[in-house]
């Protein structure tokens, strides 16, 4: 078993099959390819949200909030502009050629969680990173993406974050929801 076949088990997928992605022009578009897990991740539940919680973003989703390459753009201007005016940058984000990529965020706190791309490294092999979003604090999770969305689900991954889902939602059944569901087809997410 792997993590996605774990997630799956625990939180079913929708009913509906997502939204096929055009992953040779997301690629072409990021400058890189892709690790395997999140293509997958993508393919079985598209975007949407787990539990309340973890927004998986796809590329070329209609909500622009669930659109991966329209967050890797806004991400990296308004980090820039952050770096830029003085905040301070994490050290990893110092190495020649390093850099981050969204593929998701936590409901209603600004956190997001990122690869850490570095230069030479199989897409993979890329570790997460969290940022808490409304602050300068980042996490490093030694996990794939899937790998990660298991754990926060689960309460096994070590993480100072995800309070609300721990102590107030609590959930005892997993559950994911499409953003289609949520805005509908024509609204856009926020």
């Amino acid at each position: 078993m792997n993590a996605l076949d774990d997630l799956v088990r625990i939180c079913p997928p929708p009913g509906r099959p997502p939204s096929a992605v055009d992953w040779t022009t997301t690629e072409d578009t990021l400058g890189t390819a892709l690790p395997a897990d999140y293509k997958r991740l993508v393919e079985t539940y598209g975007e949407g949200v787990f539990d309340d919680t973890i927004w998986l973003l796809s590329p070329g989703s209609p909500h622009p909030g669930c659109d991966q390459l329209a967050q890797t753009a806004e991400r990296d201007e308004i980090l820039g502009g952050l770096w830029e005016a003085g905040e301070e940058q994490p050290s990893q984000f110092l190495e020649p050629g390093s850099r981050i990529l969204p593929w998701a965020y936590e409901e209603g706190t600004g956190a997001f969680l990122y690869w850490w791309v570095r230069p030479g490294q199989h897409p993979d092999e890329w570790t997460v990173l969290y940022n808490e979003g409304r602050g300068p604090l980042w996490e490093h999770h030694d996990s794939t993406c899937a790998a990660l969305v298991l754990a926060v689900l689960t309460g096994t991954a070590r993480t100072d974050y995800f309070a609300y889902l721990y102590n107030v939602l609590k959930p005892v059944e997993h559950r994911f929801q499409p953003a289609g569901e949520i805005f509908g087809a024509t609204e856009t997410a926020v």
